[in-house]
């Protein structure tokens, strides 16, 4: 068994040489046999356990047990303890994702501090347990490819043997291990797939346990190959500008007619489109069931909104823009610069040298000073230059086809009194432009 294992380590790339290898130990035989395998392959190993105090004594003999096994080989070992029961009630989460969250917290913390590689001791069985629990959740690809040798800073090196070999190899070479009461628990999703589900299909079927791991390798394969296709599909109609995200809403209009999407009549566009559109708001926090919604939004009057948690996705008029529901002030501008010079002539007018829109100039004598830069706010208005009546700023916002993004993005220039300057990039304020009586230009630039 160690020759497979170090084969296996050696095939998936998953420790190089001068790693430091952190080793979740909980004390059970899976990560027992891991730790004994990779101390006498050589690795450079440390220990980490984490009591959840979940079992009363037998949490803490688990936890005395993993340190007496340390102090024998010789092994660092780091101990965290739990209040996971206080966590479950602040949290509103299950106990078994409170212990999830709470552990691989702490286990980022150590790879991070020390500059680890973690260990973790899933094998065959555990990758068939978590296929079923994903496919019971309605998981599509990507989770049915169940967990994988290498993610990222975890890697999984007994993922190819089974708990039987494990076992096996724990009693033949006399290695010690805790037994978790709790894995007989079927109160316990994966332990009911353990004890109830998975004797049905060895009843049916002698290799049927080999048959379920191939049909994941194959889900992991296609997987990768699905990720790179739905990343080049998505490359080459997103667009993206600093914080916003947009794509033309063809993409994702459904039509018996070929457009600029899949050539699929609106029966065969629907779930194409919807997977397509879920890859594409996964990433910012969206959830699967927000696409349908999205995708009836689309031929609606624009500025439907859908939130995640930190993301704010609108349909406009042509396009879907996704962005940051904060958006930071320094969005707001890329910069503003300022100069001003005398009028040596009574014809001021004759001397504007420029209509570049991000470009105002101002009679200086207008203006109180220190200006100001702001985002838009609700009820804003202004002067646009040539009106002698005001105009809410909402109102030159939608008259301009502004977006969503735009309007919250788009800097307003004040004065010391808070009075609109400039609608930065769009127009100033009549009250501030130069006449022949303008002594003093004041020039703004905005942007390089």
């Amino acid at each position: 068994m160690i020759e497979k294992f170090r084969k296996y380590i050696e095939n998936q790339h998953l420790i190089n040489k001068g790693d430091r290898i952190l080793v979740a130990l909980s004390g059970g035989v899976d990560s027992m046999v891991l730790a004994e395998l990779l101390r006498r392959c050589g690795y450079d190993i440390t220990f980490a356990h984490c009591n959840f105090h979940l079992r009363g004594k037998e949490s803490d003999g688990d936890e005395q047990f993993v340190r007496e096994y340390s102090e024998r080989v010789g092994v660092k070992l780091f101990v965290r303890q739990f209040d996971t029961l206080e966590y479950v009630e602040t949290q509103k989460v299950s106990v078994e994702m409170a212990a999830r969250e709470l552990r691989y917290a702490w286990f980022n913390d150590m790879i991070n501090a020390g500059q680890y590689k973690l260990a973790l001791a899933h094998h065959a069985d555990d990758q068939i347990e978590t296929f079923f629990i994903n496919l019971l959740r309605g998981a599509g690809i990507k989770g049915l490819k169940a967990m994988q040798p290498c993610n990222g800073l975890y890697i999984r090196p007994l993922l190819w043997a089974s708990r039987e070999e494990i076992r096996q190899f724990a009693i033949e070479n006399g290695i010690q291990w805790c037994e978790d009461s709790t894995n007989n628990d079927t109160v316990y999703l994966r332990n009911k797939i353990r004890h109830d589900l998975m004797p049905v299909f060895d009843s049916i079927k002698p290799e049927a346990r080999e048959k379920i791991l191939e049909s994941v390798n194959h889900l992991a394969s296609e997987n990768q190959l699905y990720r790179e296709l739905i990343k080049e599909k998505l490359s080459q109609i997103e667009t993206v500008d600093g914080a916003l995200h947009s794509i033309p809403k063809c993409h994702f209009e459904r039509s018996e007619q070929p457009t600029c999407h899949f050539e699929r009549s609106k029966a065969e566009s629907r779930n194409p489109l919807k997977q397509l559109l879920f890859e594409w708001i996964r990433p910012f926090g969206f959830s699967f069931s927000q696409c349908e919604s999205i995708l009836a939004s689309l031929d609606g009057e624009p500025g439907k909104e859908f939130y995640s948690a930190n993301y704010q996705l609108v349909i406009e008029k042509e396009t879907i823009d996704i962005f940051p529901v904060e958006l930071t002030d320094n969005l707001l501008t890329p910069g503003l610069s300022y100069s001003r010079y005398p009028v040596r002539t009574t014809h001021a007018l004759s001397l504007l040298i420029t209509d570049n829109p991000n470009i105002a100039q101002l009679d200086f004598d207008k203006l109180k000073f220190p200006l100001r830069v702001r985002h838009w706010w609700h009820g804003d208005r202004f002067h646009p230059l040539g009106m002698r009546e005001t105009k809410l700023v909402s109102d030159f916002f939608n008259d301009n086809g502004f977006t969503t993004f735009q309007k919250k993005t788009t800097a307003i220039l004040t004065d010391a009194e808070g009075e609109i300057v400039w609608i930065v990039g769009h127009r100033i304020d009549d009250r501030f432009k130069i006449t022949d009586k303008t002594k003093t230009i004041y020039e703004i630039k905005f942007g390089d």
